[in-house]
């Protein structure tokens, strides 16, 4: 059997020094010398034959192309052995969900506390964060799950459909159409847009108006939803959302009319994205089987 060339030890100690950006700042942050934290650097960047980091003047140190790609694979590893460690054989461990920042107000708190009634040993740990920020976490393992949008996210992460929801949109009460109840997208195309602006987003929302064969005038961009929606109440322009809110009030008082969307426009999916290399926890599991429950079609968020 080859043997293995360095610990968890020195791994957590070298991960550490891709998380603080020094040597000094690792050792502070696992609470061993300064001396034990580069050596496990020079011992681990030694078997590998090439640098994992940069030493840059000023800067700290910063992962190399070829760091990235070995950090990313040990943060993996020690999320494996976390897991395989754990001694909770039932839903009481601890779950950090990540949440796409457009979903989470409208979705996570429900389902946190609908899942903590049914399963008061288990803790969640809520991670706010862009689709590229959840997608990193979720392969170093530093989150569980996390609900977000299909966007058509690579091979190594899988995911389990929970809703589809359709685009609708929104305008001030004094809008031409406010009483119309459903709309074409192209009869919106002279009106200015208040457009989502967060990557995957915006491009779906841009998508809409190309399918629809019209080029939507931007009035202004942002990555609130109720930034959106207290412009659109103020007559700034109208806005597409696919974040359904049940009431008509923006955070300022004033009122936005929601309006469904005709045509045959493609709908957001919401999902469930975790790591497919690691197993979930017992935790995970069953906080994914109960949101498949709770957000099926006629469902409360709580379940």
């Amino acid at each position: 059997m080859q043997p293995i060339p360095f610990g968890l030890r020195q791994i957590t100690y070298l991960l550490a020094v891709a998380e603080t950006g020094s040597t000094a700042a690792a050792a502070r942050a696992v609470n061993v010398s300064q001396p034990s934290v580069s050596q496990a650097v020079a011992l681990i960047e030694a078997h590998f034959g090439q640098p994992l980091f940069l030493r840059l003047p000023g800067q700290g140190m910063q992962p190399t192309p070829f760091g990235r790609q070995k950090l990313a694979a040990l943060e993996g590893l020690m999320a494996q052995v976390r897991a395989t460690l754990a001694p909770a054989t039932g839903p009481e461990g601890e779950l950090v969900l990540g949440v796409y920042s457009t979903l989470g107000p409208r979705h996570a708190p429900r389902l946190m506390r609908g899942f903590a009634e049914r399963h008061p040993g288990a803790r969640i740990t809520l991670v706010e964060g862009d689709l590229a920020d959840l997608e990193q976490g979720l392969r170093r393992g530093r989150i569980d799950l996390a609900l977000v949008y299909d966007t058509g996210f690579p091979a190594d992460l899988a995911l389990t459909p929970l809703q589809a929801v359709p685009p609708h949109a929104l305008v001030p009460p004094d809008h031409r159409l406010a009483a119309a109840g459903a709309v074409a997208l192209a009869n919106l195309a002279a009106d200015p847009v208040v457009l989502i602006n967060l990557p995957h987003s915006r491009g779906y929302f841009l998508s809409l108006f190309q399918i629809c064969g019209v080029t939507p005038r931007i009035a202004a961009e942002t990555a609130s939803v109720e930034m959106l929606r207290a412009m659109v109440a103020n007559g700034l322009g109208v806005g597409l959302l696919a974040t359904d809110l049940p009431h008509d009030l923006a955070y300022d008082g004033g009122r936005v009319v929601r309006l469904a969307l005709t045509g045959s426009l493609p709908p957001s999916r919401i999902a469930i994205a975790r790591a497919a290399s690691l197993p979930p926890t017992a935790t995970a599991a069953a906080f994914l089987r109960f949101c498949v429950k709770a957000m099926a079609p006629g469902q409360p968020a709580t379940g």
